[in-house]
């Protein structure tokens, strides 16, 4: 039996450095980063990607209140992905209509809140909110999504530490494919930087990166690289069958035709690059595709020692005689925005399908010679002599690989 083609119809993001496709894109192509200092509950002053998009664009301030940043995130993400796509949403039968959110955690920034504010009142329970529930299970962000859309069909999350933007992205291939939806909202969110365990975490690791200048702190590749910059974000996709797609005419940015899941079962935080490699030659098998057909591989690189190394010589492997194969990096722009990291890079890189440009990995002032990539794309965008199809990996802790195939939409 033949596969339904599945196609992407709407982008809807929000970002450190924007909220649009375009102006996300631009400042990409531009160089222009969006770190900053925010104070965190015991710890003071650290390094974040934070977004500044108008959650009462779509939510009522009660709304807002009761809801959670992941919701607000993710509500955003749908709406600016259901508008761009140009359906008649209004008359969309909901019961066909599914939500795959990918998520790093939930419910650890609520948690935190409510055990520091009942502190205040000798942790007496009567002021602890009745609205934790609804707000800390794990299905919240896709549920918020869902009430907010009037969406009847199966809404949930994703949990795949920072793989789950890809797999939310799977997730609704996959339903599409089955017919069990016919149309798909998908991506992965993220509201890391209201956590303090977040921060705590990666700085007992060793791994919350340093610098004086907030925008030069992510620095992927960089000999001088010392870790994390905690983001939050989002990025989500209309997506749709081929057919239903052209049935109403509608833009299509591009088609997923590979996809691959593996898991190390080595460590829980050092990748391992066999199985890394392997995942990436998969989603080449299912698509069918050489490792030459690929133009863009976008890596999942965090600025942490090992993980970037380990990327590199899997990369290496995959792609060792592809000359017209580039490498970039988006982290550097944007911090490591965890769930949301697979989907917001993939739509950085989208908009090459038309304009032929690869935008750069930044920050690198001298490249680590364990991360030399051939064509690996550092400071300055450069233009390809044809963008065809892009790879995005995106990596996660406990050895959760992914890689997600797109390709230039053709008949």
């Amino acid at each position: 039996m033949e596969l339904s083609r599945i196609v992407i119809t709407g982008v809807g993001l929000t970002s450190p450095n924007g909220n649009s496709l375009s102006e996300f894109r631009q400042n990409l192509l531009d160089g222009v980063a969006g770190i900053s200092r925010i104070e965190i509950r015991y710890m003071g002053k650290v390094l974040a990607g934070v977004c500044d998009f108008d959650p009462l664009r779509y939510q009522k301030k009660k709304e807002v209140r009761v809801g959670t940043r992941a919701g607000s995130i993710s509500i955003y993400c749908a709406r600016e992905a259901v508008a761009d796509s140009g359906i008649d949403f209004e008359n969309v039968n909901k019961d066909r209509v599914g939500i795959y959110v990918g998520i790093t955690e939930h419910g650890n920034v609520e948690t935190e809140n409510e055990i520091y504010n009942i502190s205040k009142f000798d942790y007496d329970t009567k002021f602890w909110t009745h609205h934790h529930n609804p707000r800390t299970v794990a299905n919240n962000p896709a549920g918020e999504t869902s009430l907010n859309l009037k969406v009847t069909g199966p809404s949930y999350t994703i949990g795949a530490a920072c793989a789950a933007g890809n797999m939310g992205l799977v997730q609704a291939l996959q339903m599409l494919r089955l017919g069990e939806v016919d149309v798909a909202i998908a991506g992965g969110v993220s509201e890391s930087i209201r956590s303090f365990g977040i921060f705590a975490g990666f700085k007992s690791q060793g791994a919350l990166a340093e610098h004086e200048d907030p925008n030069k702190a992510s620095r992927p590749f960089d000999v001088k690289r010392n870790g994390i910059v905690v983001s939050e974000g989002g990025a989500l996709y209309t997506l749709e069958r081929l057919e239903d797609a052209q049935g109403r005419g509608a833009k299509i940015y591009g088609e997923i035709v590979g996809y691959h899941v593996n898991s190390d079962a080595t460590d829980y935080v050092l990748p391992n690059p066999e199985r890394q490699a392997q995942c990436m030659r998969a989603a080449l098998k299912r698509a069918k595709m050489a490792s030459s057909d690929i133009h863009i591989v976008n890596t999942h690189a965090t600025a942490t020692p090992m993980g970037d190394v380990q990327e590199c010589k899997a990369i290496r492997e995959v792609f060792a005689d592809c000359p017209d194969t580039y490498v970039n990096n988006t982290k550097g722009f944007i911090g490591h925005s965890m769930g949301a990291a697979g989907a917001l890079e993939l739509a950085g890189n989208l908009p090459s399908f038309d304009d032929g440009v690869v935008h750069p990995s930044i920050n690198v002032g001298e490249l680590d010679p364990e991360c030399a990539i051939p064509n690996l794309v550092l400071n300055k965008p450069i233009k390809a002599k044809r963008v065809d199809a892009i790879l995005n990996n995106s990596f996660g802790m406990l050895g959760i690989n992914s890689a997600l195939i797109i390709r230039r939409f053709s008949e």
